[in-house]
């Protein structure tokens, strides 16, 4: 087989078309077949760039059985491209499997550089981003994801998750009770409508515009979080005495960024007495 390199991964713009780049451009132009994790969508990319292509299927469900048939196209010289829907592949996107296979098999292949939408998110945050976790998506069953957040809770950098319009209320929410506010919300990378959020409580994840795919950054640095005030129990008991509820003076103090539990804790000690 070939040492030039006969298989491409090549990201596609995650928004705004005119982020594909000039060397993706020529890779899918000289590719003889594109495998695409959704036909439709690369079919409109490959139109868009006046680019005639034979495309074939190539998801997360048929991943693995596709490998063989395109292990047989390399040993025939053709020269392939591999596309999500979106961004990079491989990053939260089907491909993986694909790449340990040819990894495995000593095939040479390459992985072009690109869009994908949590670099641009965390620069957005306007958190240190000197380091930081990518962890994606989160299981989808509420079970599973708190046991998930529960394991991230011990790193002490910045975490980012992809999130479904479906699932981020409910993501968000399960955040806020183990992590500092505020939290980095961006949706529709590099699209029109296109915004950055600082999410500090629930009255701000019901404001949410439920449309296109979120990135969330999290800030978990140890030390980064909001120094608690010292005069925050003095508050806390002003504002109970003056009748605020225990819920609505919570509310207050996770908003100055004070720790939900250390709130909670002063709240309950104020009322019991």
């Amino acid at each position: 087989m070939s040492k030039t390199p006969l298989l491409s991964f090549v990201p596609t713009p995650v928004g705004n078309l005119g982020d594909i780049t000039l060397r993706a451009v020529e890779t899918l132009r000289s590719a003889d077949i594109v495998f695409a994790e959704d036909t439709r969508t690369a079919l409109k990319l490959l139109s868009h760039l006046e680019i005639k292509v034979r495309v074939e299927s190539f998801h997360k469900d048929n991943e693995k059985k596709n490998i063989g048939r395109i292990m047989e196209l390399l040993e025939e010289g053709k020269k392939l491209a591999v596309i999500s829907e979106a961004g990079s592949p491989c990053i939260s996107d089907p491909g993986m499997y694909l790449s340990a296979a040819l990894r495995e098999a000593s095939v040479t292949f390459e992985a072009l550089p690109g869009a994908t939408a949590f670099v641009p998110a965390l620069t957005l945050s306007g958190f240190d981003t000197s380091d930081f976790y990518f962890h994606g998506f989160l299981p989808h069953k509420a079970s599973e994801k708190k046991s998930e957040i529960e394991k991230l809770k011990k790193l002490s950098t910045l975490i980012v998750f992809y999130e479904s319009p479906h699932r981020v209320t409910e993501t968000l929410k399960l955040l806020l009770e183990s992590f500092p506010s505020p939290i980095s919300v961006s949706r529709e990378i590099s699209k029109i409508h296109e915004e950055t959020l600082m999410i500090c409580n629930e009255d701000d994840i019901n404001a949410l515009t439920l449309k296109g795919e979120f990135v969330l950054v999290v800030n978990n640095r140890k030390g980064s979080e909001p120094e608690e005030k010292e005069d925050f129990r003095e508050l806390a008991e002003t504002l109970i005495k003056e009748g605020i509820s225990a819920k609505d003076c919570l509310i207050v103090l996770k908003a100055m960024g004070i720790k939900r539990n250390a709130a909670y804790s002063a709240i309950n000690e104020i009322i019991n007495g």
